[in-house]
């Protein structure tokens, strides 16, 4: 066996710690200075921009919220994660379970291997072929930012759930067979239950990139300002509001919020769908 001396484990300990501290630095302090900016004024920010805030205000999110068609990005935000959510749910677990079970039939491995190369091919080269065909077929609109988006989650949600489905005994379907359950009640009766965890964390991890987006709603979404994320919304922040950056601070803050919570309340189904499928045998 090999030794290990007990200063070279004190040297790992100190190396370990300090690179955690240094993650933890990078995470906490950009998040420290959008929450003490958000209740200071401009003249204070310019001032000491890293220290607190010496009389808290709230006039920021009160210019904020009654800022015109604030709440109206809010809802858009708010429409196009859930309907991007609800029509991936339906669509990635019943085409991964089709091909998880059909894996052995040359078509079935087609179509798996083709959604999946998705996963090697960077957003930005796309960005540019997916305009251009949306402006073609005339859905440069919210409806059509739905529709990338429920493309764009099957590479990623047809990996993971087809790798997660192929660890269910097939027993089971076998057994429910017996006993006279269809195709359709085996899989939405049996199969969809047991993918609960993945399927929680592919809605959390999707539901953030959904919210948070820029890149798409940028290309699809900025024609017409009424149509605009809060992302879209932030990014135009400063020339509306002549580089204050404490109300840019303010709209992060308050944007954040929302899907802040959805991660706390999900980052448990998260690690419970990332490592059930090494569990399983």
């Amino acid at each position: 066996m090999i030794k290990i001396k007990k200063t070279d484990a004190l040297a790992w300990i100190i190396l370990r710690n300090l690179l955690l501290f240094m993650g933890i630095v990078l995470i906490i302090g950009p998040l420290y200075i959008v929450v003490v900016n958000s209740f200071k004024t401009l003249e204070e920010a310019s001032r000491n921009f890293f220290a607190l805030p010496p009389a808290p205000t709230l006039n920021n999110f009160r210019e904020l919220f009654a800022s015109q068609n604030f709440f109206n990005y809010v809802r858009n935000s708010f429409l196009i994660t859930a309907a991007s959510i609800l029509i991936e749910i339906v669509i990635v677990p019943s085409a991964s379970y089709a091909i998880a079970r059909n894996f052995r039939r040359p078509y079935f491995v087609f179509v798996y291997f083709f959604l999946i190369l998705g996963l090697f091919i960077p957003g930005q080269v796309v960005m540019l072929p997916v305009t251009v065909f949306m402006t073609r077929i005339r859905m440069l609109n919210q409806q059509g930012l739905v529709l990338l988006y429920a493309t764009f989650c099957l590479t990623r949600g047809v990996f993971l759930f087809v790798n997660y489905i192929r660890t269910i005994p097939i027993e089971l379907e076998e057994a429910a067979r017996v006993d006279g359950c269809s195709v359709f009640k085996t899989y939405t009766n049996i199969i969809l239950p047991l993918t609960g965890p993945m399927l929680a964390t592919l809605v959390v991890m999707d539901a953030l990139w959904y919210w948070n987006d820029f890149m798409l709603p940028l290309m699809i979404l900025n024609r017409s300002r009424s149509l605009w994320t809060l992302p879209l919304f932030q990014y135009n922040f400063r020339t509306e509001y002549s580089f204050n950056y404490t109300m840019s601070f303010t709209a992060y803050l308050v944007s954040m919020l929302p899907i802040l919570i959805v991660y706390i309340f999900g980052q448990k189904n998260i690690i419970k769908g990332l490592t059930a499928g090494a569990l399983k045998g």
